[in-house]
């Protein structure tokens, strides 16, 4: 499983980006996806996460209201749309994908991780 992920880049605070992860490898219909980020000096942490069977989803608190994830099944595609974006969504944002039932928001039970895509939020 290979996931490539892009979109990143320097943005105004109260400003938007699409983050795009490309997954290739094997059939995803039974994979969960999910976006995390570290900011620097921070432990990584969850934000959001997609079912590629029914699309469903789980999103941490602090985004909810800002970001949507979303899927494209027919090109294994995971989208993070986020907007109004603050100085602290700044964070190299990582895709992952486990092949599990759930909608998972934990790291460790993660097997797939994308090379990350740098989000710079400017004040």
């Amino acid at each position: 499983v290979q996931l490539q992920a892009s979109g990143g880049g320097l943005v105004q605070a109260g400003g938007s980006l699409r983050l795009s992860c490309v997954a290739s490898g094997r059939t995803f219909s039974s994979y969960v996806m999910a976006w995390f980020r570290q900011a620097p000096g921070k432990e990584r942490e969850f934000v959001a996460s997609i079912h590629q069977s029914d699309g469903s989803t789980y999103s941490a608190d602090f985004v909810k209201g800002r970001f949507t994830i979303s899927r494209d099944g027919a090109k294994n595609t995971v989208y993070l749309r986020m907007n109004s974006l603050k100085p602290e969504d700044t964070a190299v944002y990582y895709c992952a994908a486990a092949r599990s039932p759930f909608v998972l928001k934990t790291d460790s039970l993660y097997h797939y991780w994308g090379q990350g895509t740098e989000v710079t939020v400017s004040s």
